[in-house]
């Protein structure tokens, strides 16, 4: 049978309008390898709220009656969402829910509680290829399952990342984050040195109570100095920065270089021979990076890290098992903390919205359809 459910979606007008709607949709019956879910839970992750707003000025929000909400994107960024003009897109990267519907090939999952990815999540209802999900474990709640994919499997893509690289330690910005407290864990857990780099000594203190060791406060007076001290200790020659804009990335690799300069034997005029590498992975300040780059000789790299663009090109067993830990770590490592739950409704007040667009270290909003 089809089903009928309300989606949230997200349009840029070629006038560089964009408007937040819930639409009614029909969810048709589900093809032999795909199943219908009934959504119980989908977080607000930073890389949701990139397609939510996009590149909207915030201070042009405008109700409409009911209808949702409008913003203005400035002109001289509408050339970035080119390609997503005049299209009503679906949001939300992952959920949970429970399998209300299946096709013959995915009959086994029919009644089961899942967790998946793959978009347009922010809905009632959804149709998804069963490849594209993960049976939950009985005793699990979709609340639990819902946020099984994005932080998860990147955190342990940055690991993955590490190794393959021939990296033996991290350097991390934002850490205290949801994600970056899986990171703390995981490396933890697989011996691998972790530079946390934090905002505030609340962050601080969040991070050590999972079992932090290096720790450095991006606000404190002799942060130079602590960021040095800390890479040096580690080894660390790899950054992921979630931060993007601004010289924290160019402080990370002017570290590490000092850290390397410290350990030759002879000079070089072009600097230490030691590799760096910089990811850049996030946009929580979307100003230009800066990168001083003569402060960090000529053994460097710098790009950008994004978690679908890193699972198509790893081994598929390497991803399996990637997720299968997931699984058997949900409630341990990879536990997220939800601060508010919203329902679909909600999450188009203008309060509300305000309140999750900060992205503040700490706050996490999950989405829970069945609310209203």
């Amino acid at each position: 049978m089809d089903f009928t459910g309300r989606e949230l979606r997200s349009k840029i007008d070629q006038d560089g309008r964009l408007s937040l709607s819930l639409e009614e949709v029909l969810v048709e019956d589900p093809a032999d390898d795909e199943i219908v879910v009934r959504v119980e839970a989908a977080p607000i992750n930073p890389s949701d709220l990139g397609l939510l707003l996009g590149p909207a000025d915030l201070s042009t929000l405008e109700t409409r009656d009911g209808q949702g909400l409008t913003f203005r994107v400035p002109a001289s960024r509408l050339p970035s969402v080119a390609g997503r003009i005049g299209q009503s897109t679906p949001v939300g990267n992952e959920g949970a829910g429970l399998v209300v519907a299946a096709g013959k090939d995915a009959a086994h999952l029919n009644g089961k509680r899942i967790g998946m990815i793959g978009g347009g999540m922010y809905a009632d209802y959804r149709r998804i290829k069963a490849r594209d999900v993960i049976p939950l474990p009985d005793s699990a709640t979709a609340a639990q399952g819902a946020s099984m994919f994005v932080n998860p499997l990147t955190a342990l893509g940055f690991v993955e990342t590490a190794r393959r690289e021939g990296h033996k330690a991290i350097v991390h910005t934002a850490a205290a984050s949801n994600l970056g407290q899986m990171l703390q864990k995981i490396c933890l857990a697989d011996g691998i040195p972790l530079v946390n780099i934090v905002r505030s000594k609340e962050q601080a203190d969040i991070l050590r109570g999972v079992g932090a060791i290096h720790v450095v406060n991006s606000k404190d007076a002799d942060f130079t100095a602590s960021l040095t001290k800390a890479v040096e200790e580690t080894g660390a020659t790899i950054a992921f920065d979630a931060i993007g804009g601004g010289t924290i990335g160019s402080e990370i690799m002017q570290a590490m270089e000092r850290a390397a300069v410290g350990r030759m034997s002879d000079y070089n005029r072009y600097g230490s021979t030691e590799f760096k590498q910089l990811y850049i992975y996030g946009a929580l300040d979307p100003s230009p990076t800066t990168l001083n780059r003569l402060a960090f000789g000529f053994q460097w790299s710098a790009s950008g890290w994004l978690l679908f663009p890193f699972l198509q090109k790893t081994d598929a067993q390497v991803v399996q098992n990637m997720r299968q830990r997931v699984v058997d770590e949900l409630t341990t490592t990879f536990a997220s903390h939800y601060t508010r739950v919203i329902g679909l409704a909600e999450a188009l007040e203008p309060d509300v919205l305000r309140a999750y667009e900060r992205k503040a270290t700490g706050e996490k909003f999950l989405i829970d359809p069945t609310r209203g």
